[in-house]
């Protein structure tokens, strides 16, 4: 496994640096990122938590809303100039950060934050690679993937560290100078080393029923009724993880967990996401991502009743453990599966369609789920209702992507 990683590394290196920079740059946009400037943000504003809040989800729903539209231009423009103009959108983002000082300057900066960061900069690199790697498809995704797991290990910290030195607001500033400083030349160089694709340079390998459909992207995908049964399931981990974690205070206080010991495990969380997708990638190349896709609902049923039932402090690490497998099978299979089912021609825009779903999910999740705690559930009936959730997931997608493809 290994060696099939450093032969692939050696030969296309550049492209896969491009990758796993452009996927760690969209961290500034993500949830557990933000969430370390949440406190003074309500501070500095004298923002409730409930208009905080709000203000957050507003904005990520809304930027699942325009991915879905300006999402499918990645298919259009050359890839330099677009990954230019979302590096553009998340440096003003984290401009209008550092001069944040009302509520609607923050749903402005946040929207942008969502949009172009947790959005397009990982949608962008993922259309990337999957159109360039064929053979090495869900090696390479992992390896692009791993961005997000580098930078839940890491960011964290330096996010601290930013925010004593130089303050919450002055710390944007600096990132905002990082992005166009640092991260658009880095970009600009590995694209200028990269050469031919192994898609054009290495026979295809035939596997599944993967088809360059030229009818349609969009539509193709939404007259599908695989596409339909698969969803679920892959809409299940951005959902669980993201309601878990915004409502860690309501499970870690009835479990009696403290916040301390969550914060280790998240750390082995994130060690578990990044080695579980190297594992992955490997399998994905020798069976397939619609032979796997399947079977990432499993780790998250498992884990979650784990929780439910169980109450001992390695609990929380087998748990944390076992979501970081899931969602490590979920960044890798998901990337690759449509790539394998419908060709790459419309890549960007199919992608665009799941990236926009999934962000909705991850705003949709922490509603939903409040809704039940505020109906009175136990921390139990918590878990096992995303438990369930997974598992019907998997029993519907037993149905997906078997038959050959439908255009009704």
């Amino acid at each position: 496994m290994i060696r099939g990683y450093l032969s692939m590394f050696r030969s296309y290196w550049p492209m896969l640096l491009f990758g796993l920079f452009t996927v760690f740059i969209g961290n500034f946009g993500q949830s557990f990122f933000i969430s370390w400037y949440g406190a003074a943000i309500q501070q500095q504003l004298g923002l409730s938590a409930a208009a905080y809040g709000s203000a957050y989800s507003g904005a990520t729903l809304v930027s699942g809303l325009t991915i879905m539209v300006i999402g499918g231009a990645v298919d259009k423009f050359p890839l330099r100039r677009f990954v230019t103009l979302v590096a553009v959108g998340l440096t003003i983002a984290a401009l209008l950060m550092w001069r944040v000082d009302s509520l609607l300057s923050l749903v402005l900066a946040l929207f942008l934050l969502r949009f172009c960061g947790q959005g397009l900069m990982p949608h962008t690199a993922m259309t990337a690679i999957g159109r360039y790697f064929s053979l090495n498809r869900g090696k390479a995704t992992s390896i692009a993937g791993n961005g997000v797991p580098l930078g839940e290990m890491i960011l964290p910290s330096i996010a601290v560290a930013l925010i004593a030195l130089a303050g919450w607001q002055l710390s944007w500033l600096i990132i905002a100078f990082f992005v166009p400083l640092v991260f658009l030349p880095l970009v600009f160089w590995l694209l200028s080393k990269a050469g031919a694709s192994e898609a054009e340079t290495v026979a295809p390998k035939v596997r599944t029923d993967a088809t360059d459909w030229v009818d349609g992207s969009r539509r193709t995908l939404l007259s599908d009724g695989r596409f339909w049964r698969a969803l679920p399931l892959l809409l299940a981990p951005p959902f669980i993880v993201t309601g878990l974690f915004i409502h860690q205070g309501f499970v870690l206080e009835q479990k009696g967990w403290s916040p301390a010991l969550f914060a280790s495990a998240f750390v082995l969380y994130g060690a578990v996401h990044w080695a579980a997708s190297i594992v992955v990638g490997s399998l994905v190349d020798r069976y397939s991502a619609t032979r796997l896709f399947k079977f990432m609902g499993i780790p998250f049923v498992l884990g979650l009743s784990l929780g439910a039932f169980r109450e001992g402090i390695w609990v929380v690490y087998a748990m944390m453990a076992t979501l970081g497998i899931g969602i490590a099978m979920m960044g890798t299979i998901a990337n690759a599966l449509w790539a394998e089912v419908y060709g790459t021609t419309h890549l960007g825009s199919i992608r665009s369609l799941f990236t926009s779903l999934s962000v909705l999910a991850t705003s949709a999740s922490p509603a939903l789920l409040g809704l039940l705690i505020d109906a009175g559930i136990d921390a139990r009936t918590f878990l096992l209702s995303m438990a369930g959730y997974a598992a019907v997931g998997v029993v519907l997608a037993l149905t997906a992507f078997h038959e050959p493809a439908s255009h009704s």
